[in-house]
């Protein structure tokens, strides 16, 4: 009675085996290459958080080890753009035996809930963290009108 299940079951054994030979033998190469997540997101981009405060919205992005001359901020309507670079930190005259933090770039863009006001922007960057203030577009207030 059970024998279409145990045939299921070696079925099954059999895919998951070749499954983790498989895995293995690309595992080193995967770790030398960003890998992209299903947003979009590849493991060189930065981290980043944003939350609705009201009158303002606020983005909070790891950027550690990328000075804020290396960091570009773009922003039209609610359209938000980050951009920047990592130079190598070797020394001159040294010989690198291992390079982990090497150089490196990345985009991230993102539209955002509301319309901000690009001139009232703030930025700021501080241990590594880029926070940023978008202070949100007033809207129109409705108006009664009267009917004369």
């Amino acid at each position: 009675m059970w024998t279409r299940m145990s045939d299921f079951d070696r079925m099954f054994q059999a895919m998951d085996l070749l499954q983790s030979r498989l895995s293995g033998i690309f595992e080193d190469y995967g770790r030398f290459r960003p890998t992209v997540s299903t947003w979009g997101i590849t493991e060189a981009s930065p981290r980043t958080n944003l939350y609705d405060v009201g009158d303002r919205l606020e983005v909070k992005i790891e950027v550690p080890g990328i000075s804020k001359n290396d960091l570009n901020i773009k922003i039209q309507g609610n359209y938000l753009e980050i951009s920047g670079s990592r130079k190598s930190d070797t020394p001159q005259g040294y010989k690198a035996h291992r390079i982990e933090r090497g150089e490196s770039t990345f985009t991230r863009s993102f539209t955002l809930p509301s319309d901000v006001e690009a001139s009232r922007v703030e930025a700021a960057l501080k241990d590594g963290i880029l926070t940023l203030r978008l202070p949100k577009v007033e809207q129109a207030k409705p108006i009664q009108i009267a009917i004369g």
